[in-house]
């Protein structure tokens, strides 16, 4: 993936989380994320009451298998430790910041010069367009919700600045987005051998045991047998196992795509966690964008509906996902 995209990855699994609250109880999916992800930071499970701004910044990586380049922590102060740790730390307020950087606050800034105090509170960073920055938090106001704030405003204490180029430089992924050419070449998946854990999994191919578990629909992350097929949390991966659901036929040129349209990676990945078998294909579009919406797949769907167009086949792949995630 290039360093917009693994950007973009950071928002929307954010993103996703939209509307998770302490008053129906749907903030305890987030928490629960955090706690799966071992080591815990500091060896602290955090509690469904506890604060939980940092725990949801945390989770937000975890969920998007970039914990290699985002520190996870459950408190405001260690988590800017751990990004100067990684030399990942920017101390000027007004510095601009891009999607997917953390944003710190501390409410007893004076607004006087650089704040060096204390942080009370984290966010991502979701846009920034005119000198105002899009924020959405974990734990605002107990649920996670979105806050505009001035570039250099007030209670900014600085900003944890995740490494995505070097990431993307890393996985084969450059600054600009490739077109998509020949036959798709990531792994797709893994067959379980004798020795393997998902553990070790996870480690060879740079993901989560959490996000294997989850697009494999394995509920019990200590049990897999040899022989096995894993499908990797990657758009080749999710594609693979679309494919052998029988929902598309063409997961090369799906994979390929993924790797030059926006969001289209993250709609597949949502969708292979999602599906569990192909069912009948909506009439129309935007009757699968709807179905998609419905299960929880996608929530910007004028974003799909004004582009379905500009992708050739994306029509057909939006009525085969919406069929089968009904």
């Amino acid at each position: 993936m290039t360093e917009k995209q693994l950007r973009e990855k950071i928002v929307a699994t954010a993103v996703a989380w939209l509307g998770c609250k302490e008053s129906d109880g749907t903030h305890k999916k987030i928490i629960d994320t955090y706690n799966a992800h071992k080591p815990l930071a500091r060896g602290y499970p955090v509690k469904y009451t506890d604060a939980w701004c940092s725990t949801y910044a945390s989770a937000v990586a975890i969920k998007a298998g970039m914990t290699d380049i985002i520190p996870t922590e459950c408190g405001c102060e260690k988590h800017i430790q751990l990004f100067k740790k990684l030399g990942r730390w920017v101390e000027n307020d007004a510095y601009t910041p891009q999607p997917g950087d953390y944003i710190f606050y501390d409410w007893d800034d004076n607004g006087v010069g650089d704040c060096t105090g204390a942080a009370d509170h984290i966010g991502i960073v979701v846009s920034v367009a005119g000198g105002t920055i899009k924020v959405i938090e974990g734990n605002m106001s107990n649920a996670v919700g979105y806050r505009n704030i001035k570039v250099n405003g007030r209670y900014i204490r600085g900003y944890g600045v995740p490494d995505y180029a070097g990431k993307a430089a890393k996985t084969g992924g450059t600054t600009t987005p490739a077109t998509p050419s020949g036959t798709a070449s990531a792994p797709a998946s893994h067959t379980v051998k004798a020795g393997d854990t998902l553990g070790k999994i996870a480690a060879k191919y740079g993901t989560t045991v959490d996000a294997l578990a989850e697009l494999n629909r394995i509920r019990n992350v200590n049990l897999i047998r040899v022989g096995q097929v894993i499908y990797l949390p990657t758009p080749a991966g999710a594609c693979a196992k679309l494919a052998a659901m029988g929902v598309i036929n063409s997961p090369d040129y799906w994979t390929q795509a993924a790797g030059n349209f926006k969001y289209l990676d993250i709609l597949l990945e949502k969708a292979a966690e999602k599906i569990t078998k192909a069912g009948t294909r909506t009439a129309t579009a935007e009757e699968g964008v709807a179905a998609l919406v419905a299960a929880g797949v996608i929530n910007s769907p004028d974003y799909w509906l004004a582009n379905y167009k500009s992708l050739k086949s994306l029509d057909l792949l939006l009525c085969a996902l919406g069929g089968a995630v009904k």
